[in-house]
């Protein structure tokens, strides 16, 4: 008898069974889990097809660190509280009858506050944007709070950094927050020069593989300043030199927000949440939530998602919000990846008359998150929904605006990962003024867009339809 081949072969069956019982325990492990059945289905493909990539996809992406406890539940709804407290009372505040479905859900789920009496200022563009902030920063006086998905070593990046530095030197309170994959690709002594500038700095979830390689998954993909708990900004633009570029080719189309007045106090609680899970030391002295005028007329609820609570807030929020519209809703997004609840509820709307307007870029940064979008327009194109590819740069814009009345701007992309996984903020803006300004500018990107019909994108290379179709099998997992 050879021995040698004879082990190898028992070495071989000894693999097999235990790689078997990996993929079968990981399947079932799966399935108890109780997730969403399409997102279990679209796991379990994965491992049945692609076993061995699979496996290692599902290490990194797929566990859910729910059960982790990133951070408890009631210490969560303590801070979301306890800063606000003082900050609730507003007796004059007079809510639209025709959103207060809305405002009382965020209310009751997110503990969203609306807060009237503010400013806004609407940048379409990072070179307007980004020198709002720089005077903005430069006026600090006691504190600056600022995270951000990326934060680039460019000359955006810089700069920003440069004038916080010079503001700590200062005496001013500066702390930052920054994305640890977000920015992985940044070297560390662009951090560290900010520290040694006495800067509090911290990477939000940091990764250190292989221990916590689950954490890869839950990203904070918000962007927030808030500056001497007076003035905010939110939006979907990130600190980096491709918002700047204005050629056609590399053209970065987004949205972002100057908030002065009240609702600057969900920012700032926003942010100290965060500041808390990466720092562990909970703020909520009132210093940081000083009592504010009136500086403005919009109504406006900083929401916020995560996938640590139980409910989906921003996407139960847009479905609401979508449902009741009367007359039209206009979306911006450059990921379309929806949940079930969004497409219908876009359906329903289209078929039950309203004018809903869907716009996407036409070049996209990835190439399969756009294949599996793709494959999601011939369901909202039947229904009568108008679809629109912007083609003049990339459209990073995530925004919607509907009835000359509500809308939204934030962070949180129509797809699975940031309604499921990424921790997200949005500013819901309850003023005319403020939605027809956004829908102006809908209307005016749309000048730069294509418009594609039923008969036209069902006339796609069958070899792109089924390509956009493997990939949608994936959707939940991009």
């Amino acid at each position: 008898m050879n021995w040698h081949v004879f082990f190898n072969q028992v070495a071989g069956v000894t693999f097999d069974i235990l790689y078997l019982g990996i993929i079968i325990g990981t399947i079932i492990v799966i399935v108890l889990d109780n997730r969403n059945p399409v997102k279990t289905l679209a796991w379990i493909l994965v491992l049945t097809f692609i076993p061995v990539a699979g496996i290692v996809l599902y290490i990194f992406f797929g566990r859910s660190s729910r059960r982790e406890r990133i951070i408890g539940r009631k210490t969560y709804n303590r801070l979301i509280k306890k800063p606000m407290v003082e900050y609730l009372a507003q007796d004059t505040t007079q809510l639209p009858a025709a959103y207060s479905r809305l405002i009382t859900f965020f209310y009751n789920t997110n503990q969203a506050f609306p807060f009237d009496g503010n400013r806004i200022e609407v940048y379409t563009d990072g070179t307007s944007m980004l020198q709002s902030l720089l005077d903005a920063l430069e006026r600090a006086e006691k504190h600056i709070h600022i995270e951000f998905y990326i934060f680039e070593k460019d000359e955006v990046g810089m700069r920003v950094r440069d004038v916080l530095m010079q503001k700590a030197r200062q005496g001013v309170e500066v702390r930052v927050v920054y994305d640890d994959v977000g920015c992985w690709k940044v070297p560390s002594d662009f951090f560290d020069e900010m520290r040694a500038a006495g800067i509090e700095v911290h990477g939000f979830l940091k990764v250190r593989f292989p221990l916590f390689t689950s954490r890869v998954n839950y990203r904070n993909h918000r962007k927030i300043v808030v500056i001497d708990g007076r003035i905010g900004f939110v939006g979907g633009m990130n600190l980096a030199e491709r918002y700047m570029a204005h050629s056609p080719e590399a053209y970065w189309r987004d949205t972002h927000l100057l908030v002065e007045g009240k609702a600057v106090h969900g920012l700032q609680t926003t942010f100290l949440l965060d500041w808390y899970l990466v720092d562990s030391t909970l703020i909520s002295d009132s210093r940081y939530f000083p009592r504010l005028e009136v500086y403005g007329s919009s109504l406006m609820q900083v929401v916020t998602g995560d996938p640590i609570g139980q409910w989906k807030e921003i996407m139960q929020g847009m479905v609401i919000a979508i449902s009741s519209a009367r007359k039209y809703v206009y979306l911006q997004t450059p990921y379309f990846l929806p949940t079930e609840q969004i497409l219908l509820a876009m359906q329903s709307a289209a078929l039950a008359g309203v004018d809903v307007r869907l716009m996407l870029p036409l070049r996209a940064d990835n190439r399969l998150t756009h294949f599996a979008s793709c494959s999601y327009l011939s369901d909202v194109l039947r229904a009568g929904v108008k679809v629109y590819f912007y083609r003049k740069g990339f459209l990073h814009a995530k925004m919607m605006v509907s009835d000359d009345a509500l809308s939204t701007v934030g962070s949180t992309n129509i797809d699975f990962r940031s309604f499921e996984h990424n921790f997200e903020v949005n500013a819901f803006i309850y003023d005319t003024s403020i939605a027809l300004k956004l829908r102006d500018i809908y209307l005016n990107d749309q000048r730069d867009c294509i418009r594609i019909s039923l008969k036209e994108w069902s006339k796609r290379p069958i070899r792109r339809k089924a390509a956009e179709s493997v990939v949608r099998l994936m959707a939940p997992l991009l």
